[in-house]
């Protein structure tokens, strides 16, 4: 029974969710940047484990405030009650005046609290929480940011392992073709054998650094995936974007900005501020508090019960606790310290990545140029081998050589554009910025 139960739970809830999962992304379709980011907002764990804690921490604001209202208990109780004897003879009179053994005792009732003036431990108990449900909405936003950024790192990543395939199958292409060239130059009798066994070896190579591009790029897919919450997402297209786009700010605009909205640094704020309130906390320990209460109940050895009422207030001053209350305000303003001191350190923190980031992709824009205008050169400097060589003043090496710098020109120049696109990326998160 309880594994047909068990089964009817998973069906229920288990398996909705996964037939979501797999329609969250359809087989075939073009996803862009945006929709990436979209898709891992949606799937990613890490994102519903900080939105439970932010519920967390609201459902803790409504405890703190469970000491404005009234508590209401009702409670009844039974006991058989069988008194000592005093010796021969002795005898017990009960409470309705019959004397005897033993004897049966009822009892039920209302009692009714209400606390009308601590001091104001209550509403520091609930700043605190507030406080506290600030810092965790922060934290939510810091989760969000670093979801968001591994999103689009791993998105810069597939496009640049894209292309770098793209680049290894050109040179198989280019290669096979100077490895035809020189075997019909060889059968013509005007090249040596040794033109023939450079180019099968350059394609060789060309094959195996085509199989780790390759190879690269499937590895990229499965980043972007993981990032997104969806590993084992079906087959899909990426909309490719490795466009130039000259970020204007100022390194003192960015830090402005990043000491801002920075969601780490604020919910560090928000601790600081909670840990502020938690000294006034605990020096509500000094202070008395003023309790009302009333209460009806029933009681007695037989039914029909006779009833009773009570109201009455009562106020309880700490008089000595072992010195509890004072060790408390020093823990509170020892905790404090050590949070000012980690603001300080984030500050820091904050100041230096996003000058990193910020330096690196100002050296990013100045290098796409050069990257582009070394492809172009290496273009050139391809065609002039290959005339040569056609012309029969050339020799393979040359081809070759020149084969490589394109390569690694093109490489270069698709590297650039990548660490272009994920150093924004960077100065974007290191400044608090979606």
């Amino acid at each position: 029974m309880k594994w047909c139960v068990s089964f009817m739970l998973f069906c229920i809830f288990v398996l909705p969710c996964q037939g979501e999962a797999e329609e969250v992304i359809k087989k075939g379709e073009s996803l862009n940047l945006e929709r990436c980011i979209g898709i891992a907002l949606q799937m990613q764990p890490g994102l519903v484990a900080a939105k439970s804690s932010v519920n967390a921490s609201e459902t803790r604001i409504s405890q703190a405030k469970a000491n404005y209202y009234p508590q209401i208990n009702w409670s009844s109780g039974y006991s058989r009650i069988s008194p000592a004897s005093g010796g021969s003879g002795s005898s017990f009179t009960t409470s309705s005046g019959r004397s005897g053994g033993s004897f049966d005792q009822y009892s039920t009732g209302f009692s009714l609290s209400q606390t009308l003036y601590d001091f104001g431990k209550t509403p520091t108990e609930v700043k605190i929480q507030k406080l506290n449900l600030d810092a965790a909405k922060s934290d939510l936003n810091t989760v969000t940011d670093q979801i968001i950024f591994s999103v689009k790192e791993a998105y810069y990543g597939v496009v640049q392992a894209k292309y770098n395939k793209l680049v290894a199958e050109d040179t198989v292409k280019q290669t096979q073709q100077h490895l035809e060239q020189a075997k019909g130059f060889f059968e013509a009798g005007t090249r040596p054998k040794f033109d023939v066994t450079k180019a099968e070896v350059d394609l060789s190579n060309a094959k195996l650094n085509l199989i780790r591009n390759a190879n690269a790029f499937r590895i990229a897919i499965v980043t972007l995936n993981n990032a997104m919450g969806i590993p084992d997402a079906p087959e899909y297209i990426l909309d490719e974007n490795l466009s130039v786009e000259k970020y204007d700010i100022t390194i003192e605009e960015a830090l402005s900005r990043a000491y801002k909205n920075r969601p780490d640094l604020q919910a560090l704020i928000a601790q600081r501020q909670a840990a502020e309130s938690s000294i006034d906390l605990a020096k509500t320990g000094y202070y008395p508090v003023l309790t009302g209460n009333t209460g009806y109940n029933w009681s007695g050895e037989q039914f029909p019960l006779e009833h009773g009422w009570n109201a009455g207030a009562t106020l309880s001053f700490p008089l000595f606790s072992g010195f509890l209350t004072k060790y408390q305000v020093e823990e509170a303003r020892a905790n404090l310290n050590t949070l000012r001191a980690n603001e300080e350190s984030l500050r820091q923190t904050i100041a230096l990545e996003v000058q990193e980031a910020f330096l690196t992709l100002r050296a990013a824009e100045e290098a796409i140029p050069t990257a582009k205008l070394g492809v172009e050169q290496a273009q050139e400097n391809l065609d002039i081998a290959n005339g040569r060589y056609t012309a029969g003043v050339g020799n393979p090496i040359e081809v070759t050589d020149a084969e490589v710098g394109l390569t690694n020109a093109r490489t270069y120049y698709i590297q650039a554009l990548y660490a272009d696109k994920v150093a924004q990326a960077s100065l974007e998160k290191a400044m608090g910025l979606k």
